[in-house]
């Protein structure tokens, strides 16, 4: 399957915005794929760590703000802890999730959410919401 990479201004602006939010140089990435040997949740995920990177290198911006993955990172450091970067890829998904919840133009109230769809939500899709709150 071929896939259009896009290299526009818009490509650009989306990485600097998820490298100044999460504070890496993600061009750096060398896709050596040890985050994705290391992650514990990699078998719940549509695109693995490495594939996140590059994505981002290369402006894939709703292939990535409509994954799964970024929600699923668990933040529990493996992928920075063996890179040889030294790139923290919780940091980046966390950015991307900040993107996706920014835009974001509803309001939702913790106390609104049934507890079915409470044990349902993915937990950082709660942290987050509640972080969006905040500002």
């Amino acid at each position: 399957m071929s896939k259009v990479i896009d290299l526009s201004k818009e490509a650009d602006e989306f990485l600097k915005k998820i490298e100044e939010l999460s504070g890496e140089k993600i061009t750096s990435c060398i896709q050596c794929g040890i985050c994705s040997g290391s992650c514990p949740m990699i078998n719940e995920m549509d695109i693995t760590p490495a594939q996140i990177m590059l994505l981002t290198v290369l402006g894939q911006k709703e292939e990535l703000l409509n994954s799964k993955s970024i929600w699923i990172c668990a933040s529990c450091f493996n992928c920075k802890v063996r890179c040889p970067r030294e790139l923290d890829l919780a940091k980046v998904a966390e950015a991307l999730r900040q993107v996706v919840l920014r835009t974001a133009t509803d309001r939702i109230s913790i106390n609104d959410i049934s507890h079915e769809e409470m044990m349902e939500l993915p937990q950082i899709a709660i942290v987050a919401a509640c972080r969006r709150l905040t500002d």
